[in-house]
């Protein structure tokens, strides 16, 4: 089957439209035997047996395995296998799982992380990778379909749900951020070489910045400021300080976007506010638990209102690509009547209609924050489907084959193995991204655990918290699991970034992924504009002389991002890029800080382009 793409246009329907072909030619190229079957068995001889995108440097006498030094030391972190012993492929020199991790100047590695030990306590804490039975039922399917039977997907859902903010909440939301502003906690706190004890620092920071949110409230609102700060007793109001808290971390999480500069401060003080010796000192906690649709409805026995199948009606996202007026003002009411009828049979005393008209909003904001992160990673898959064939590539253009050291990759791979590389990243982008709140949810767990302390380290790029995250990790490994297990195969190394110079902490992680639709929004908005382009005569003429066609262009700018942003780039070793977990969106990340030199960039512009930092 051709890989080229038709004339029919670069609208997301026409995309999607071809991808049963393509996964059909993908299932037959599969289950046909190719030619040159023998000579890639000869050609993959060499490499390691985990990755197989790198020179075997290590052979393991137990595993009776080849590995890259990255991927032994990453197998053979933990367990029995860090005993074994493995000689070095170029001589008879035998060294163990410790050494090969020192070699690369850190110890042995945890999930690809560097450690010492002081780690083993944290070592203790993670899990091995989950079987699929442990995988929880709310992660196993999509969003159900309109009308169709909803069973627990929304009862599982929502338990990760925060609660959208209400107007007045909304007014103290204002005065956190604005004494998070001023505040300079982190200066204060995460620094070497302090004269006072850091637990009585935290403690007077703490007490500093509550004193400028009384003042703040005070200002805003002198009675209400009256009431609660007569006595300037912290204590006394501590339900409220939870509350303020509260709300910043609840807005966050609905608004990735929001509060970029700010929510770090939050975090990691309400993190140090719960070691005992803070405590202790403050006589009191900052912390409670986020207000989730699942709560609030739980809390008034209206649970069943997740399991009413108008729920997927009511909370539906209505689109207005490719329809008509009449159509979408045909859902706008249908939505709306769903919204009237669920609020009306399963009001109680306690649990107004408008609280319940919040609590459904609340799951629509979900689906819009799907929609603006997850649904991107959807369009580029169909992109890749579309324009590029799973094992074939008829010339340069759809060919995307990469070499290490050439154009800046620096992984080695075929078109075919390329190809499922990116679909693969993709894949688990999309799923990461789906689980996004779950995922936020267990991070804030183990950032504001009790039990597991951090340690402040100069990573390379300042000084941050290290601190293990076992409980984001667990979820990611079974996110990765589902992704593996729904492509059959995995190309490049499995590692997981965690608690290591790479990602230091949850908080870390959360932000890293939560940038992904700032990568691929800005190029599927200017892939889904180049045909408006075309329409203008002298901008046509541009895209002819520069590319050919049109649709050239188009494969112009899929191809080298599908090829280098995919390419193991963005750092000086594989253990902090490479073709890993973590690798594979530092190498996008590479791509971007490029894109100013590339031909294509002027499309870029023309469509709209301002820079990938969101301004879309």
């Amino acid at each position: 089957m051709s890989a080229q793409p038709d004339s029919d246009g670069l609208n997301l329907a026409n995309i999607l439209g071809d991808t049963e072909a393509f996964e059909k030619a993908q299932t037959a190229a599969q289950d046909t035997p190719s030619d040159d079957e023998d000579s890639e068995k000869i050609a993959q001889e060499g490499f390691c047996i985990e990755c197989e995108d790198q020179p075997a440097l290590l052979y393991c006498e137990a595993c009776a395995d080849a590995f890259c030094e990255v991927c032994f030391a990453a197998q053979h972190r933990k367990g029995s296998r860090k005993t074994h012993l493995a000689r070095t492929l170029s001589g008879t020199k035998s060294i163990s799982a410790q050494a090969a991790g020192s070699a690369a100047g850190r110890g042995p590695l945890r999930n690809g992380a560097a450690h010492n030990d002081d780690d083993m306590e944290m070592d203790d804490e993670r899990t091995a990778l989950p079987t699929p039975h442990d995988i929880p039922p709310h992660a196993l399917g999509a969003q159900p379909e309109v009308g169709s039977k909803v069973g627990e997907w929304f009862v599982e859902r929502s338990k990760f749900i925060p609660v959208r903010l209400t107007l007045s909440e909304r007014k103290y939301l204002r005065l956190l951020e604005a004494a998070l502003l001023v505040s300079e906690y982190t200066d204060k706190i995460d620094t070497l070489g302090f004269g006072l004890s850091k637990a009585k620092r935290i403690v007077h920071q703490i007490r500093e910045l509550c004193a400028i949110l009384s003042g703040l409230v005070v200002a805003a609102d002198y009675k209400q400021g009256q009431d609660l700060f007569s006595d300037r007793d912290f204590e006394a109001n501590s339900e409220f300080y939870q509350d303020i808290f509260e709300l910043g971390r609840r807005h966050k999480i609905m608004n990735p976007d929001k509060m970029r500069t700010t929510y770090g401060k939050l975090i990691y003080m309400l993190q140090d506010s719960q070691s005992t010796d803070v405590k202790n000192l403050l006589n009191f906690s900052c912390v409670r638990p986020i207000k989730t649709v699942y709560s609030v409805l739980e809390e008034h026995g209206a649970i069943d209102l997740l399991k009413d199948d108008l729920i997927s009606v009511a909370t539906q996202e209505i689109y207005s690509e490719g329809r008509s007026r009449r159509d979408i003002q045909k859902d706008i009411k249908a939505k709306e009547r769903a919204i009237e009828t669920l609020v009306s049979r399963y009001e109680r005393k306690e649990l107004s209609q408008e609280n319940l008209r919040q609590c459904i909003y609340s799951i629509g904001d979900n689906h819009s924050f799907l929609r603006t992160n997850r649904d991107p990673c959807d369009i580029m898959i169909a992109y890749l489907k579309k324009y590029f064939h799973p094992t074939q590539a008829n010339d340069n253009k759809t060919s995307l084959a990469i070499k290490s050291g050439k154009g800046g990759a620096r992984l080695s791979h075929d078109h075919s193995k390329q190809y499922a590389y990116v679909l693969q990243s993709l894949t688990l982008w999309r799923e990461i991204l789906h689980e996004m709140f779950h995922l936020w949810s267990l991070a804030e767990q183990d950032l504001l655990s009790e039990s597991i302390s951090y340690r402040l380290r100069d990573t390379g790029q300042g000084l941050n918290r290290i601190q293990a995250a076992p409980k984001t990790s667990r979820m990611m490994h079974v996110i990765l699991n589902r992704a593996q297990r729904s492509i059959g195969s995995w190309v490049g190394s499995s590692v997981i970034h965690m608690g290591d110079h790479n990602v230091p902490n949850a908080l870390m992680f959360i932000d890293k992924y939560s940038q992904i639709y700032r990568i691929l929004l800005p190029i599927c908005n200017t892939l889904s504009k180049i045909s408006d382009l075309a329409k203008i005569p002298a901008l046509q003429s541009y895209l002819e002389d520069e590319f050919g066609s049109v649709e050239n262009a188009t494969l112009a700018i899929l191809g080298d991002f599908f090829r280098h942003g995919f390419d193991g780039s963005g750092a000086d070793n594989f253990f902090d890029a490479g073709s890993c977990i973590d690798g594979r969106l530092t190498s996008a990340w590479n791509w971007c800080s490029t894109i100013e030199k590339k031909r294509y960039f002027p499309i870029f512009l023309l469509t709209g382009f301002h820079g990938f930092d969101g301004d879309w």
